[in-house]
C-alpha cells in the first residue's frame, strides 16, 4: 500500500487526538511568548494547538491530508493561528533561519538534522522526542531505523546547546519514569565574532 494511503487512513480510523508530547508539555514555560513555530510531521497536530494556544504562529506539516483536515477542525475551536501544508518534509526541507520553535515528536530522518538546525533562527529553541531501540516493551516502529540509538539525539544535535535531556533506558523501576524514548531540548546559539572567548592568556 502507498504509505500516503496507509497514513490517511491510520488517521480517519483514529478516534481521538492524542495529548501533546511530553518534550513540549512538561516545559511550555521554555517556549517565547511570540514568534514562529514548526510542528514537523504534526500527525493529528496536538503540538501545534498548544503552540498556537500559547501564541506562536504556528506551520502544521505532515505527509497525511487527513490528519491536517482533522487538525483543521480542531483549530477552529481555539485561539491561535495554525498553517497546515501537506508536505513530505524529508524531501520538502524548511528554509533557513526562519523559525523560533522547532517540535518533533515521534518521527525520525537522520537526514533532515543539518536543515532542522538551519531552519532555527538564532536562539531559537528545538523540542525533540522519539523512540529508542533501548526499550522495556514493544511500543513503537518495529524497524530499528526508525528509533534512536543509545544517546543519539545528544550527538546528531551536537551543534546546539542543550537545555534539557532525558533518556532513561531501562535503569531503576521501568514502571515509571520515560521509558522507551529520547526527549531534547536545545537552542541555537547566535554566533558573534565579538563576544567569542580567547583563553590563551589563562594558559599561558
Amino acid at each position: 500500500m502507498n504509505s500516503a494511503i496507509e497514513w490517511n487512513n491510520r488517521y480517519q480510523t483514529t478516534a481521538h487526538k492524542p495529548p501533546p508530547c511530553q518534550v513540549l508539555a512538561a516545559y511550555t514555560h521554555l517556549l517565547p511568548s511570540s514568534g514562529t513555530a514548526l510542528d514537523l510531521a504534526c500527525g493529528l497536530g496536538a503540538n501545534a494547538l498548544l503552540l498556537a494556544r500559547h501564541g506562536l504562529d504556528t506551520y502544521a506539516w505532515d505527509y497525511a491530508q487527513t490528519a491536517l483536515e482533522r487538525l483543521q477542525a480542531y483549530a477552529v475551536t481555539q485561539p491561535g493561528q495554525i498553517h497546515t501544508q501537506v508536505r513530505d518534509v524529508s524531501v520538502s526541507k524548511p528554509s533557513p533561519a526562519t523559525y523560533d520553535v522547532i517540535v518533533v515528536c515521534h518521527f525520525l530522518d537522520r537526514s533532515l538534522v543539518s536543515a532542522l538546525i538551519q531552519a532555527l533562527k538564532p536562539n531559537g529553541l528545538l523540542f525533540y522526542q522519539t523512540f529508542t531501540r533501548t526499550c522495556v516493551n514493544d511500543c513503537g516502529p518495529k524497524n530499528p531505523e526508525f528509533r534512536l540509538r543509545d544517546n543519539e539525539l545528544l550527538l546528531m544535535f551536537a551543534d546546539l546547546q542543550v537545555v534539557v535531556y532525558q533518556e532513561e533506558a531501562c535503569i531503576g523501576d521501568t514502571t515509571q519514569g520515560l521509558r522507551n524514548e529520547a526527549l531534547l531540548i536545545a537552542r541555537k546559539i547566535p554566533f558573534d565574532k565579538g563576544n567569542s572567548i580567547h583563553t590563551s592568556s589563562a594558559l599561558e
